[in-house]
């Protein structure tokens, strides 16, 4: 492992983008999120993704230089095209109108269709709790898990994620997906030729496996099986259904260079707490968070990532030296031609 900072890491990566037929704005706006998950401590949505985003902007299976699309079809919904270009753009430009909307309507909803790997679901909607907005956001993902009793992938994993506001403290954000762990993990797991726990995943029979190489080949085990799995399904007519994007049995791999676009989907549904109730909702969370923090052993969703931060700021993060290597080529590829 190689200790780096988070600037030269998020330089590194706008460096291996725009080498990879990416525009500038767009490599910047992905590095951004990249390195928030490293310092948050989830490197399966960092910068392990970002040679896989490369390589898939070279292919052109992403649009590196696509620039989302943005309409308001009615007062409090915001509806944007990712134009099979990068998600982070196409959120950015959709949760520009949600103050407008909510200001005027209490409740905004934005829909983003044929878009890409969001990512850290939280990371899109902590900004909005911290400017005391509730936020909710779903998004639909590449088959991994199926329908509880099949044996063939159809859902994605399906993130969910909430932004509520606190007086006086960072926000809670609650950020899982409805699969036992995310993909991610189990491909690094792979890369290393590490077991994995024979929870997270089927072989291609459909039995629990500790091998990562052939979890990779079944499917995911959806968090709280059967209940998961239903879960999983309302998150696919949220994210995709809804927003007219790709299912996840329809949508390209988010790890090949080849195939289809994703073309996936993402929902936000934001609130303004005054519109729906008179008291304080950040006053509320807080006495909910004291009663559960009242309890030795408590702690709120979310508040590891508080300690990471910090500590990622002033150290920097660890990456894989093959990653970094991988990163490296990619940034002076365009140089050597």
């Amino acid at each position: 492992m190689i200790q780096i900072s988070l600037d030269a890491l998020h330089d590194l990566i706008v460096q291996a983008l725009v080498q990879s037929r990416t525009s500038p704005v767009t490599a910047q706006a992905v590095a951004r999120a990249l390195c928030a998950a490293e310092a948050d401590g989830h490197p399966a949505h960092g910068a392990s993704r970002a040679p896989f985003y490369a390589n898939q902007a070279r292919s052109g299976k992403v649009d590196g230089m696509a620039t989302p699309l943005v309409d308001r079809p009615a007062p409090a919904v915001v509806r944007v095209d990712a134009r099979n270009g990068f998600a982070y753009p196409a959120v950015a430009a959709g949760l520009e109108h949600v103050g407008e909307c909510v200001a005027a309507a209490g409740v905004a909803a934005v829909a983003i269709a044929n878009s890409h790997h969001l990512g850290m679901v939280g990371y899109h909607i902590e900004p909005l709790a911290e400017r005391g907005l509730l936020a909710l956001a779903f998004s639909n993902s590449p088959a991994g898990i199926a329908p509880w009793g099949g044996h063939a992938a159809v859902f994605g994993t399906n993130p969910i994620a909430l932004a509520a506001p606190r007086e006086h403290a960072p926000p809670i954000v609650i950020d899982l997906s409805m699969a036992q762990v995310a993909r991610g993990k189990i491909m690094m797991a792979a890369s290393r030729g590490e077991p994995i726990p024979d929870d997270w995943a089927l072989d291609a029979d459909g039995k629990p496996t500790t091998d990562a190489a052939a979890a990779l080949a079944g499917t995911m085990m959806p968090m709280g099986g059967r209940k998961g799995a239903a879960l999983a399904l309302l998150v696919e007519l949220l994210a995709a259904g809804l927003t007219g994007s790709r299912f996840g049995h329809e949508a390209g791999s988010f790890f090949t260079a080849d195939g289809p676009p994703p073309g996936i989907g993402h929902l936000f549904v934001v609130f303004n707490p005054p519109a729906f109730s008179p008291v304080p909702l950040a006053a509320r969370v807080e006495q909910l968070a004291a009663a559960i923090l009242a309890q030795p052993g408590t702690r709120l969703p979310g508040d590891s990532r508080l300690v990471t931060r910090a500590r990622a700021r002033q150290e920097g993060v660890q990456i894989a030296e093959t990653l970094l290597d991988d990163l490296q080529g990619l940034a002076g590829a365009g140089r050597a031609r």
